[in-house]
């Protein structure tokens, strides 16, 4: 396959090198092995979910887990129907913070659970510590995961037949720069003694969001998932994935997907918003990074191609995606419109196939499946 890559539009921080990703998809990709469901996105908007599904059409997306706004989830899965399956999450736009992320997301599971959601999320993410404290919150109890609260909202969460997803660590990047105090967010590997104590305690399956947090060291996701038989993790984050599964050498990516067969899922974090349709500064996650109809479909579908790119072909070039982490550790050598490497991986059929969907059917499939 040959990828001169054309320019058709101008360079946007979702398409740097202004590809046709209607064509791409067409023309330049093949159909994928399989159909492809997506274990990690966050759909909101009931327009934006409209160029959502266009993308996921031409992209082989057949289903999505979706981390949605529950004020959001019925205008979704209006458009969506059945290709969508929800994961409860807190209110994390409401104004009362403490009551959204304790009494209010135990309450809310209720309403998760009829909407057919049988997995509950645990963003503790390090920077969840700057907003812990104006919210009323004590940091040092709040951001572990075996916190009272934590621990109350997932046994209501096991009551009610749901299983645990988790953010847990950040990149590596991060803890370069935004998090380098130690002793406010502590080290990266510190991140995981509390995990470890919630899935022990807990003994509920769980999907590690972004790899784990940590696909930059294979070595330790090894002995992480080795160390907790019920814990599965997915491949989202897309820039992320992009630059650091990009670094591996082949054979170490190969072996540690054989090796975890059926724990690894295919992820992609895209985020839709209505506010991604027109010109907008509101506060919407991810609301500045699109501002008509085509950049939202940019936005989404570049996600789609970068991963799909990365795993099932022989590229070797820059990833069309901006990568401002790239500038944040080297801002000598780096701006905010610049790109890492995006290396094919080349997965042979058998492996896409259990990335795109075997793995789902033994782990969030079985999990639903009295939804």
């Amino acid at each position: 396959m040959a990828w001169s890559l054309r320019v058709a539009s101008d360079e946007t921080p979702a398409n740097r090198f202004g590809l046709d990703y209607r064509a791409e998809a067409r023309e330049r990709l093949e159909a994928p092995v399989c159909p492809i469901v997506d274990a990690h996105a966050h759909i909101n908007g009931g327009r934006a979910a409209e160029v959502y599904k266009e993308v996921c059409d031409l992209y082989g997306i057949e289903r999505v887990y979706s981390q949605t706004q529950l004020a959001q989830a019925d205008a979704v899965r209006a458009v969506l129907g059945d290709r969508i399956r929800f994961v409860a999450i807190p209110e994390y736009m409401h104004r009362d913070k403490k009551r959204a992320h304790t009494e209010g997301f135990l309450e809310n599971l209720d309403a998760w659970h009829a909407r057919g959601a049988r997995m509950l999320k645990f963003w503790n993410a390090p920077r969840l510590r700057d907003f812990l404290g104006p919210a009323g919150l004590d940091p040092a109890e709040f951001a572990r995961f075996d916190s009272d609260w934590r621990l109350r909202i997932a046994e209501k969460g096991r009551s009610l037949g749901m299983a645990l997803m988790v953010h847990v660590a950040d990149p590596d990047t991060w803890f370069a720069t935004k998090y380098a105090d130690a002793s406010v967010y502590g080290t990266k590997r510190g991140q995981y003694e509390s995990l470890s104590r919630l899935l022990e305690l807990t003994g509920m399956p769980c999907l590690g969001a972004h790899m784990a947090g940590w696909p930059e060291d294979l070595g330790f996701l090894r002995e992480f998932l080795q160390r907790h038989p019920k814990l599965v993790i997915d491949t989202s984050a897309t820039k992320w994935m992009v630059r650091e599964l990009s670094r591996h050498p082949r054979d170490e990516l190969l072996g540690f997907l054989q090796d975890f067969a059926g724990r690894v899922l295919f992820g992609s974090d895209i985020v839709t918003s209505d506010e991604h349709l027109t010109p907008s500064e509101g506060e919407a996650f991810g609301a500045t990074l699109a501002s008509s109809p085509a950049e939202a479909f940019d936005l989404y579908a570049s996600r789609y191609w970068a991963m799909r790119v990365m795993l099932e072909t022989g590229y070797d070039g820059d990833s069309p995606i901006a990568d401002p982490d790239l500038a944040m550790v080297e801002p000598d050598r780096h701006d905010q419109m610049s790109a890492p490497r995006l290396l094919g991986r080349a997965l042979g059929p058998g492996m896409l196939d259990m990335l795109y969907r075997g793995a789902v059917t033994g782990s969030l499939d079985a999990w639903y499946a009295d939804a």
